[in-house]
């Protein structure tokens, strides 16, 4: 069921032409389907088995599973350009008082999920308090929080043109940065990327991601400047939906524009590559282009062609994206933690279940897709007893 907003004429824009504004089902599709390949990517049955495009590329490059993050952040703005418009008509403290709030309480739930279970198992068995002065400060949660905290704050103040420009000029800069302050050798490498260098200068090396093999985050703060503007994509193309509503020319719109944007991210890739863990300025062209496409794919399936009957899957994983998300990693991390006859319930499971039958790279697979049904079966029930948890 299509869920139905009003809005007044926004006098200041100029983009809202109607009173009547629909919030389209195929965003909370999108965002369903966002949330249950993060599941997929972030639980597989073994990390030693994956297949290649649930995989991210090593450094440069890229697969369908570094298209996720930045599609969950778009999402993010595209649900702001409805939620925006209530704070046009509040005062000012109370627009402030919301985004500063909703930053800290998700970047503080970012950090609880860094330090759950708050302990550790040493190899002798006895349990050890973490030490919690190397907490990993960022995170998936954390960037997504400083994203919608700048976000905010530029749609807010500086409307729908000044978000565009000031978004065009944060991928210019941070391409300067990352040009002028890296490595001369290889200013784009991973021990010579000026992301290291900034993060390296304002957080300790034992509060940085350790995955890389050296103290580098890929949630970094430096590379949060370019991760913003796939917010404000979202945000900008929500509006231009909003203003055009669901049909075949804002379909075709977001196509052309989506891949307009893929062809210019192949183009500069030559000179800036296409980077996942730094965020590079071509690798927000090249999800933003394809979050355009898939979402004009969806408008075309769902709000022109009216097939709607297979997305609720979706929306039960879409209407509590961020508590789902937080359970299916304070829940991998218990089955990780609780051992069973010397080894990690996980484990225990994936070989019990899913080895017996199966092997490899499917068994793998078939682990993470069991996993991610039983979060859906929690997103259902939570929906038919209409809880929603809002941050």
């Amino acid at each position: 069921m299509h869920k139905t907003v009003t809005a007044s004429t926004n006098s200041t824009t100029g983009l809202l032409s109607t009173k009547n504004s629909e919030r389209y089902l195929a965003l909370d599709v999108l965002r369903g389907l966002t949330i249950a390949l993060m599941v997929i990517v972030n639980n597989p049955g073994s990390w030693g088995n994956i297949y290649a495009p649930f995989k991210h590329a090593a450094w440069h490059g890229f697969t369908i599973t570094d298209l996720v993050f930045p599609s969950f952040l778009f999402v993010v703005g595209n649900a702001m350009s409805f939620s925006m418009r209530k704070f046009e008509t509040q005062p000012e403290s109370s627009f402030l008082k919301k985004v500063f709030t909703r930053t800290a309480l998700i970047f503080l739930i970012g950090l609880f999920l860094n330090l759950f279970p708050f302990v550790t198992r040493e190899p002798e068995g006895q349990l050890v308090l973490k030490d919690f002065t190397a907490l990993r400060i960022m995170g998936v949660l954390q960037r997504i929080a400083l994203c919608y905290c700048i976000a905010s704050l530029v749609v807010h103040y500086l409307r729908y043109k000044g978000a565009l420009a000031s978004s065009v000029v944060a991928l210019l800069v941070y391409w300067a940065i990352m040009y002028f302050f890296g490595d001369v050798a290889d200013p784009y490498s991973l021990e010579g990327n000026a992301a290291l260098k900034f993060d390296s200068m304002l957080l300790p090396e034992q509060n940085l991601y350790k995955g890389f093999g050296i103290p580098f985050d890929p949630e970094g703060l430096l590379s949060t400047l370019p991760a913003t503007v796939n917010v404000i994509a979202g945000y900008v193309a929500g509006m231009f939906i909003q203003k055009n509503g669901n049909n075949m020319g804002t379909v075709s719109k977001l196509n052309v524009a989506g891949a307009v944007l893929v062809a210019i991210a192949f183009v500069w890739d030559l000179y800036f590559p296409i980077n996942k863990p730094i965020w590079t300025s071509s690798y927000v062209l090249h999800t933003v282009g394809l979050s355009l496409i898939i979402l004009g794919t969806l408008i075309f399936t769902i709000e022109v062609m009216g097939f709607v009957k297979w997305t609720y899957f979706f929306q039960a994983f879409g209407r509590n994206p961020l508590f789902i998300f937080a359970l299916a990693t304070l829940l991998i991390k218990t089955l990780n933690f609780v051992q069973v006859n010397g080894i990690s319930l996980q484990k225990w499971l994936y070989e019990n279940l899913f080895l017996t039958w199966t092997e490899g790279k499917t068994a793998s697979l078939l682990f993470a897709i069991t996993y991610m049904l039983v979060m859906w079966l929690v997103g259902f029930w939570m929906d038919k007893k209409r809880i929603y948890v809002k941050v």
